[in-house]
């Protein structure tokens, strides 16, 4: 691959939704360009951009490729990223280093909300976008149908450039609107063709739609445009890419990418009309004081670079995908990161073409590219010289929505697993491994539950280790609800010293969480030594409740009386008669069962509303509020038991059809009901039998 300047790269992130067709549409790509001999199908698992085991195995994308390729004296940088929500971590990377994005839709299902939230990831990054309506060679395909749903969601700029030409129902060519021209293919190659006397009137009132447009650019163009003169070739180009750019024009074009029909001129369109990485004014930067500072996207620049992505091979090591932003990264040499305040020896330079290495000898300014074996650095961080210190914007990822608790198959496996699964959160930062020091469970989280299913098949591919992944342990509570005094005596004599405790200690419920000790001894029934000895056995005791097992909050405890033996009395007889007072009191103080309650807060489009609202209702939920927000949805407050969440991301994904989203948070405990907690206490006792 030769060296482009960064005015001649494009870097371009492929979104849509599950099945749409990006990854035949990045194969088809690459076929094009001469790399490939054939074309490589999803199905077969024999895509360039779905190369991991997982991909081949589930026939879906599960991580976002990259796929440099050139065409016609530009290099294309494509990022094919996933489809299925669950990933959404992936595109998220895609778009934050893409210049333009591509919207793939299928001609049978059309407009879904994968190209809305595609739409919306876009727009969050001001990226220009095109559409690209695939698999219009398939029956029930219909391109006039999507087109009309793409202008009614995302508004009337969006533009048919390509039109398909079909005899029999067979898709046999396309008409190029923009340059007037008919082809057809036959054998294989397109040859150039008469473009029917039906499609005339409908390309000469496009063409005056996107002169129209055109003409919104540029002042000169305008007066032009209201002259009636026509544009230069040149002014027509110019002003096409500053109208892309710009959104004022939303290209649509589209074929079939198993029977390479149209995709050429969506190559073309991108070489053309997507902006370069210099088109970008400035990129927002600060340095390490926390000073704004603007980098300018020129290879004359001083370094900058953001790891944008990040694979955790057992093998090969650490590979860091990075954009560089400005300046130029030549191999064996050292750069910055200043967020770790060290500094990263950087050995050959590569790209890669799914999983192929391509050894490159620099990158400038725009140019995506890859690095192995960085010791310090992770996905987010800036790479710079250490005399110009900057710190590019982080990528904002989204939280994880569902936590399962995991654990061996086998006895043993728990450093392995550690180790395993570390290193998958290093290569995707939507997945949180964490230890619950309550229940003692690994709990690892995700954006869904194929998210996590996916993770545990790669612990077993790629370090050999199997897990289970079983529901979370809610942490309960336990109180008591009336006060009383109870006794506690520890007396055991065998011979020598014998031991001797005796306490009186009354309890009582308490507004406070934590537990409350005080002494109210008179006469010296109990020795002041003794006193730490006997609030130490009742915090011991607190920590496994009489019901179920779990602590004990809201109590307060008063040790008012006992007796002692001037010989036999000890630190730990005491320790032992309070537990003993605690275990009485505990069980004839009525004792309740306490859960956890979250607040929730349920993003969701407002004709979801009464089906969110039926769904929070039937687990025991508060409804609180309602909130409108930007874009016709509408967020719900609620609070909910926490032990009726588990799973939410999962059937809030079902019911809005994937457009809802949430986020909850611990707020208190409330009484359980009678029904739940004594199945709760039945399952403890059940659990604490088995062990």
């Amino acid at each position: 691959m030769r060296d482009y300047t960064t005015e001649k790269i494009r870097n371009v992130c492929f979104m849509g939704h599950g099945n749409s067709g990006k990854t035949s549409l990045t194969e088809t790509i690459i076929f094009n360009t001469g790399i490939l001999d054939r074309l490589g199908k999803v199905t077969e698992g024999t895509t360039v951009s779905d190369y991991d085991a997982e991909e081949i195995k589930r026939k879906i994308s599960v991580s976002a490729s990259l796929a440099p390729v050139e065409w016609k004296d530009t290099k294309i940088n494509i990022i094919d990223t996933p489809g299925y929500f669950d990933f959404v971590g992936e595109v998220i990377q895609g778009v934050r280093v893409a210049d333009g994005a591509v919207i793939v839709l299928s001609g049978k299902s059309g407009v879904t909300v994968g190209a809305e939230k595609s739409w919306e990831y876009a727009s969050q990054h001001h990226l220009p976008v095109m559409f690209f309506i695939s698999k219009l060679d398939e029956e029930n395909s219909d391109v006039y149908k999507v087109y009309d749903q793409i202008k009614d969601t995302f508004g009337n700029k969006c533009i048919l450039l390509q039109i398909p030409i079909k005899e029999n129902d067979k898709l046999i060519g396309y008409i190029d609107v923009i340059k007037e021209k008919a082809y057809k293919y036959e054998g294989g190659k397109s040859v150039p063709s008469e473009i029917q006397n039906e499609f005339k009137d409908k390309i000469l009132e496009i063409k005056e739609t996107i002169k129209e447009y055109i003409a919104e650019t540029d002042e000169v163009l305008m007066e032009k445009f209201f002259g009636g003169e026509e544009f230069t070739p040149e002014e027509f180009k110019d002003g096409m890419k500053k109208a892309i750019l710009e959104k004022s024009i939303i290209p649509i074009y589209g074929g079939s990418s198993s029977a390479n029909i149209g995709t050429d001129m969506i190559m073309d369109a991108i070489s053309e009309y997507m902006p370069a990485p210099s088109d970008i004014p400035v990129v927002n930067a600060i340095k390490p004081n926390g000073e704004k500072v603007d980098i300018k996207v020129s290879p004359d620049e001083p370094f900058c670079a953001l790891i944008f992505k990040t694979i955790a091979d057992p093998f090969v090591g650490k590979i860091s995908f990075f954009k560089v932003y400005s300046g130029t990264l030549k191999g064996d040499s050292t750069v910055y990161n200043p967020a770790v305040d060290k500094t990263e020896k950087v050995a050959q330079l590569f790209t890669l073409l799914g999983k192929k290495q391509i050894n490159i000898s620099k990158f400038v300014a725009g140019d995506i590219g890859a690095v192995a074996k960085l010791q310090f650095s992770v996905t987010g961080d800036t790479l710079c010289t250490q005399s110009n210190p900057v710190i590019l914007e982080k990528i904002d990822f989204p939280e994880p929505m569902i936590a399962l608790a995991i654990e061996p198959k086998t006895k043993g496996d728990e450093e392995k697993i550690s180790n395993g699964l570390h290193r998958l959160q290093d290569e995707d930062r939507t997945f949180k491994v964490g230890i619950n020091t309550e229940t003692h469970q690994t709990l690892i989280s995700g954006v869904g539950e194929q998210h996590l299913d996916i993770i545990v098949s790669k612990l077993k591919a790629k370090y050999g280790v199997e897990v289970n992944l079983t529901a979370p342990r809610v942490p309960y509570r336990e109180t008591i609800r009336k006060a009383l005094k109870a006794e506690g005596k520890h007396k055991k004599q065998s011979g020598g010293h014998g031991q001797y405790g005796h306490v009186f200690i009354e309890f009582a419920p308490n507004d406070a969480e934590e537990f409350v000790f005080e002494e109210k001894v008179f006469g010296g029934s109990v020795p002041r030594q003794y006193f730490p000895a006997v609030e130490k056995g009742l915090r011991d005791s607190i920590l496994k409740g009489v019901l179920a097992g779990y602590p004990v909050v809201n109590m307060k405890a008063t040790l008012v009386d006992g007796s002692f033996h001037p010989v036999d009395s000890s630190e730990m007889a005491f320790k032992i008669a309070a537990h003993d007072a605690f275990k009485k009191g505990m069980t004839d103080a009525s004792p309740a069962l306490l859960e956890p309650i979250v607040h929730v807060d349920v993003y969701v489009p407002e004709h979801y509303m009464g089906d969110i609202i039926g769904d929070l209702n039937k687990r025991r939920g508060r409804i609180l509020g309602m909130n409108p927000q930007d874009g016709g949805m509408q967020q719900i407050i609620a609070e909910v038991p926490e032990s009726e969440m588990f799973k939410y991301a999962t059937d809030l994904r079902s019911i809005t059809h994937a457009r809802g989203t949430f986020k909850m948070w611990f707020v208190r405990y409330e009484d359980a009901p009678s029904i739940i907690s004594q199945k709760i206490i039945e399952e403890a006792k059940k659990h604490m039998t088995e062990e």
